[in-house]
């Protein structure tokens, strides 16, 4: 919550003194109230329902094996009492896994964590949507995540990204670029990526409700065109770099200080293993230092800091044509 402060003008006699304050203590109250109110608004279910039904209307989705074990994840509950988490995931043929979570805290919080991951005879960008509203603010990150490198592979970025460059600019004004980001998140975002924060309130919900609607039939666009790789060595590469995404994810994730809180260590790691980054366990053995060797510690464990590697970009760091700029 932003604390608000006004300075008393001078000269305030006691009584008018204590007229401000009231008058300063209601406005502060109603802001909250607003901020609760709009918190409310926002419920992230609607993302959620368009998105599965636009799917059906596009292939055959069935639940996933991760449905069949709802049950385990049903009983995860918030320590706070409050809080709402729903589970979701499905499958199809060129889909690894669909599945969403979503966070509701009532008036104060809305957090939705969705995603899709092709299957691995597919070398599909990964869709990605990672929203957080308070009563202040909202954190968003929305994006169709390269399977493949787009900063050293230029072949996968102008098969992927080069049509799709209208998308950002459409949404680069209404959704500006959310302030520093460093080169080791950047490597897992694309060109037409939407990393914004803003004061939370009904307009900006409804511009980022347009942009998932797009981003979304975007990608099932690129689903419904996309062929099945014949090549054993390239599906190969294509797990492997699915895998070394979902790597970074379940060990790196920000919402992962959110879900300790809520549910405690032990349940938020499960969740992030083998939920929301299913696949981490199964698709290699490969661990998170054999991808990521910079991280390793004198004591051969994990740095667990974040945004330590690489350069920082204040400002968003492709042009209009998804080239990378080296002065943002």
């Amino acid at each position: 919550m932003v604390l608000l402060r006004f300075p008393l003008p001078e000269k305030l006699n006691p009584c008018s003194r204590c007229q401000y304050n009231n008058r300063t203590n209601k406005f502060i109250e109603n802001k909250i109230k607003l901020g609760t109110q709009i918190v409310s608004a926002l419920s992230y279910q609607k993302f959620v329902d368009f998105a599965v039904d636009e799917t059906k209307h596009r292939t055959h989705l069935i639940p996933s094996p991760l449905q069949y074990q709802q049950e385990k994840f049903s009983h995860i509950q918030a320590v706070d009492g409050k809080a709402k988490i729903d589970f979701l995931s499905f499958e199809a043929s060129k889909i690894r896994l669909l599945r969403s979570m979503h966070i509701d805290g009532g008036d104060s919080l809305q957090v939705l964590d969705f995603g899709i991951f092709p299957n691995v005879a597919f070398d599909m960008p990964i869709f990605c949507a990672n929203f957080f509203t308070s009563s202040s603010m909202s954190i968003i990150v929305l994006d169709l995540n390269p399977l493949h490198d787009v900063i050293s592979n230029r072949e996968y970025k102008e098969k992927y990204y080069k049509s799709l460059m209208p998308l950002s600019i459409k949404y680069a004004e209404l959704l500006p670029w959310g302030g520093k980001l460093t080169g080791e998140s950047l490597r897992f975002f694309s060109p037409i990526v939407i990393w914004t924060r803003f004061t939370s309130s009904q307009h900006k919900g409804d511009i980022l409700f347009d942009a998932f609607n797009d981003y979304y039939k975007t990608w099932l666009d690129l689903m419904e065109h996309a062929v099945q790789e014949q090549s054993p060595a390239q599906v190969m590469l294509n797990s492997e770099a699915q895998h070394k995404y979902l790597t970074w994810r379940a060990e790196k994730d920000p919402g992962h200080s959110l879900l300790k809180k809520l549910v405690g260590e032990a349940k938020a790691r499960d969740v992030l293993r083998s939920f929301l980054f299913n696949g981490v366990d199964e698709l290699s053995r490969k661990t998170f230092l054999d991808y990521f060797p910079e991280y390793k510690l004198e004591d051969g464990s994990i740095n667990d800091k974040r945004s330590m590697m690489g350069k920082s970009f204040e400002n968003r760091p492709w042009d209009s044509k998804g080239e990378l700029v080296d002065n943002c």
